[in-house]
């Protein structure tokens, strides 16, 4: 297993010099049932915004208006670090298409600022597929620049930043955050450095991962914005290079890649258990003998994530897709199957209140 994608180098950046920074899209957090329990909030939060294990996403380079355009020596990193997190073994796919409307990723090239929505958020949010969901705003072919680019398809992928993971401990010296991100080179006002940096994120979502100083998805910090841990006042915070031991793990954790699951075949009027533990996944195969509109459905007090896919020459294209989790509903899918093609439906489970105390079915 690949364990660092750039091995040669010791370090993001050495000298603790100012960067440009990743600076994410302000994104509030999805409503979801008053009076939720805790523990069924923490499984949602934690899982959201990841995508259902085996997807392929697509990603397309767009070139208008012209000042989103990349030149080949960008693009080629991208492509690179795509590849890269592939490498790993995990269970999703990657793979670059010629029309922004067959991409969940549209990837532009924008100076000034990089960025990226995190993980779903790019198709809940962001329908229009002239709309770019992710930007790179320097040069990609530096040291620096191909870990700015793992760095983005970590969020791509679903991973927020790891500096604002609450079990970091990290006091901020919180004028000297607001005076140094809101000069050269960042130039942010006083609102995007707090969602960047000194806002931490809800215990519920980052579940029982600790702190990983070296993640990928980790800021470099410069001495001095730092109160706490106290090692990081006088000197800077930086991230070692490349893929961390942790982010592998992490990613691994959410796409296993290959497994041994059964793939269970969807019959209609015939349910289906969901006997499976929080985080992980069922995948059903569905054969349809008529062509007409089915519905898929799940029954039970849970929460889960459905997504539908069609074979197309072997590979899974994303239909339709449904999220309960937080409500008081069941998922749900209404859709035309043809006779003779095949198709997917995949289940990840947030929460059951009860283990096996659910099913889906397809009518």
């Amino acid at each position: 297993m690949k364990k660092n994608a750039n091995p040669s180098k010791q370090s993001r950046k050495g000298d603790g010099n100012k960067e440009l920074l990743c600076c994410l899209p302000v994104v509030p957090d999805r409503p979801l049932d008053t009076n939720i329990d805790h523990n069924r909030e923490s499984l949602i939060r934690y899982i959201e915004k990841k995508w259902v294990n085996h997807t392929v996403l697509h990603y397309h380079f767009l070139d208008t208006p012209n000042a989103w355009r990349g030149d080949e020596s960008q693009k080629q990193v991208v492509r690179e670090s795509f590849a890269a997190w592939k490498a790993l073994g995990i269970g999703l796919e990657f793979r670059e298409v010629d029309t922004s409307a067959d991409a969940e990723i549209r990837i532009a090239f924008e100076p000034g600022g990089s960025w990226s929505y995190v993980g779903r958020d790019a198709i809940d949010l962001i329908p229009n597929h002239n709309d770019r969901t992710m930007n790179f705003g320097w040069d990609l072919t530096t040291s620096y620049g191909h870990d700015t680019a793992l760095h983005e398809i970590g969020h791509a992928l679903g991973f927020p930043h790891e500096h604002q993971n609450p079990k970091a401990g990290i006091v901020w010296d919180e004028e000297a955050v607001y005076s140094y991100f809101g000069g050269p080179p960042n130039y942010w006002n006083r609102d995007k450095a707090h969602y960047n940096v000194i806002r931490k994120i809800s215990p519920v979502a980052v579940g029982g991962s600790q702190w990983d100083k070296d993640s990928i998805m980790h800021y470099q910090f410069s001495a001095g914005l730092i109160v706490t841990p106290e090692q990081y006042q006088n000197q800077p915070l930086i991230p070692a290079a490349g893929l961390s031991a942790v982010d592998i793990d992490e990613v691994l954790s959410f796409y296993p890649g290959e497994t041994e699951s059964e793939i269970l075949k969807l019959k209609p009027y015939l349910s289906q258990l969901v006997q499976i533990d929080p985080g992980e996944q069922m995948d059903f195969v569905i054969k349809p003998d008529v062509s007409r509109k089915y519905t898929m459905q799940t029954f039970g007090d849970m929460d889960t994530v459905i997504v539908l896919f069609e074979d197309v020459n072997g590979e899974s294209v994303y239909l339709s897709g449904d999220d309960d989790s937080g409500t008081n509903f069941n998922a749900r899918i209404e859709m035309r199957l043809i006779r003779g093609r095949t198709y997917y439906l995949r289940l990840r489970l947030y929460y059951a209140h009860a283990t096996g105390k659910g099913t889906v079915m397809l009518w």
